[in-house]
């Protein structure tokens, strides 16, 4: 008996950490409604950085679909820039800190939308 109880406690626990990391998977589709909501006006609709507000920019935005560029950065370093911006790592001021404005959840959907970028 002791066995089965320990066979089903191990596979409780086995379930709830996969449930745990299923309702943590990024949702790309909310990632891209929030890109264009906070992020296309400079980085364009597909990350070119070709957006509106690109042309009168000193430092042009990145190139979030150059998939040589995007496939070098870490999660958390674009955690990093969405969430700080960009002065606080080194990068223009002009990219504004959004993590007083996003979930960490929409940061993470953001960042797997701009993975995807560069796979079109």
């Amino acid at each position: 008996m002791r066995n089965w109880t320990l066979i089903a406690l191990t596979l409780s626990v086995a379930l709830l950490l996969f449930l745990a990391g299923a309702t943590q998977a990024a949702d790309v589709a909310k990632g891209k409604a929030t890109f264009t909501s906070y992020c296309a006006a400079c980085h364009g609709q597909t990350g070119k950085g070709d957006g509106p507000a690109a042309a009168v920019l000193k430092t042009k935005p990145r190139n979030l679909a150059d998939p040589k560029f995007i496939g070098k950065l870490t999660d958390k370093y674009l955690a990093d820039v969405i969430s700080k911006g960009g002065a606080a790592i080194g990068k223009s001021a002009l990219m504004p800190p959004w993590g007083g404005t996003l979930k960490d959840t929409d940061i993470k959907n953001v960042i797997a939308f701009i993975r995807g970028l560069s796979k079109r």
